[in-house]
């Protein structure tokens, strides 16, 4: 019984550890650069994926968890972006929480 209820712990943890290490990249995005806005608290930069969908990404010291973490995207860098997304009946948008990498 008790190696029943260890195999049972066991599974469960596992799953736990499988499902949320697929839904690590679920809100991340990849893509190029396409322009930048600049605004009062920060800028938004228009983002071409690779699978050619268009975000908008706003972005501001304030998210990004302050000026250590904070980046300016030039237009043609190529990024990848973790964050909340929303969409509006004709736009897809992420307020970005973290810069992964800009090349």
């Amino acid at each position: 019984m008790k190696n029943l209820k260890r195999i049972s712990a066991l599974i469960v943890l596992m799953t736990f550890v499988i499902s949320c290490a697929c839904m690590k990249d679920k809100n991340t995005i990849s893509g190029k650069v396409e322009s930048v806005e600049f605004g009062k608290d920060g800028y938004t930069a228009k983002i071409n994926t690779d699978k050619n969908e268009v975000y908008f990404a706003t972005i501001s010291i304030v998210n990004v968890g302050g000026p250590e973490h904070y980046k300016v995207l030039k237009q043609g860098d190529e990024v990848s972006l973790k964050g909340e997304f929303w969409k509006t009946d004709t736009e897809k948008h992420i307020k970005v929480k973290e810069i992964v990498s800009v090349k």
